[in-house]
């Protein structure tokens, strides 16, 4: 994937969350493809492990809201390899639900899942970077609901608004220290759940008709940009936040307007 090569991250451990599906699985194959060793949590295991350049990601038991999982996760690393260079904190998501009848043990369910657990194990690497590779690189992935209303998963975008100003601030906290914490902005992502969440191909066509470029992002595309920033060459970049949404999603009144024209002729 991209122009690394299988070297790029030779010798380097890298721990993304999540990485036994969806943008997670797609992850854990370029850092593979680009030679690193990859480690990948979750509650159950995935039905085929990520692979890339003759090896296959690792993959341990872990939910990533409970801090002792994180903290094991990051101990097998260590174990295994030695050292610890790069986290991608990829786990997350919500389920549809409205704001005003959502049960409270579920909206603090989505936060824990979606930015403490990103936090506590943005800790616990950090600590383990200073100590194994004198430095390294975490990998927020947040989304466009962080950034613009989210209705119908009102918690979520909450959760991922607070991802990205959280990579800012632990970026000017740790710098001193060379460990990197960056964010990506993810737009819509087409993985093997799309259809499920956007209405079936016949709403991801339309999805996909009404976008800049004519198309969601794919896994690569998130991870294209995991290795931009996670790769020595990017050692002065800290505390973005990368849009990756191929220009992002056009305004709705635009298509309210081109309707309204359409049916006055």
């Amino acid at each position: 994937m991209g122009d690394f090569s299988e070297r790029a991250f030779s010798g380097k451990t890298v721990i993304v969350s999540g990485g036994g599906r969806g943008v997670g699985f797609g992850i854990s194959e370029a850092f593979l493809a680009a030679g690193g060793d990859v480690f990948i949590c979750g509650r159950k295991a995935p039905e085929k492990l990520p692979a890339g350049a003759g090896k296959s990601a690792t993959f341990v038991s872990a939910d990533v809201r409970e801090p002792e999982h994180c903290q094991t996760l990051i101990d097998i690393a260590i174990a295994k390899t030695g050292r610890l260079d790069v986290l991608v904190n990829n786990a997350g998501g919500s389920p549809p639900m409205v704001a005003a009848d959502a049960p409270c043990k579920l909206i603090e369910s989505i936060i824990r899942l979606n930015l403490i657990a990103p936090m506590t194990l943005a800790q616990q690497a950090y600590k383990a970077m200073c100590e194994t590779a004198g430095g390294g690189s975490i990998i927020n992935i947040a989304s466009v609901s962080g950034e613009r209303p989210s209705p119908g998963t009102a918690a979520y975008g909450a959760a991922k608004a607070g991802l990205i100003n959280l990579s800012r601030s632990l970026a000017q906290e740790w710098g001193v220290d060379r460990v990197r914490v960056n964010a990506i902005i993810a737009g819509l992502v087409k993985t093997e759940a799309a259809e499920a969440h956007y209405g079936g191909k016949a709403g991801i066509d339309l999805i996909e008709s009404a976008m800049p470029m004519r198309r969601m992002a794919r896994p690569a595309d998130i991870a294209n940009a995991c290795l931009f920033l996670a790769a020595d060459s990017s050692t002065y970049i800290s505390g973005a936040a990368l849009e990756v949404h191929g220009a992002g999603e056009p305004p709705g009144f635009l298509k309210l307007a081109e309707d309204a024209i359409a049916l006055s002729h």
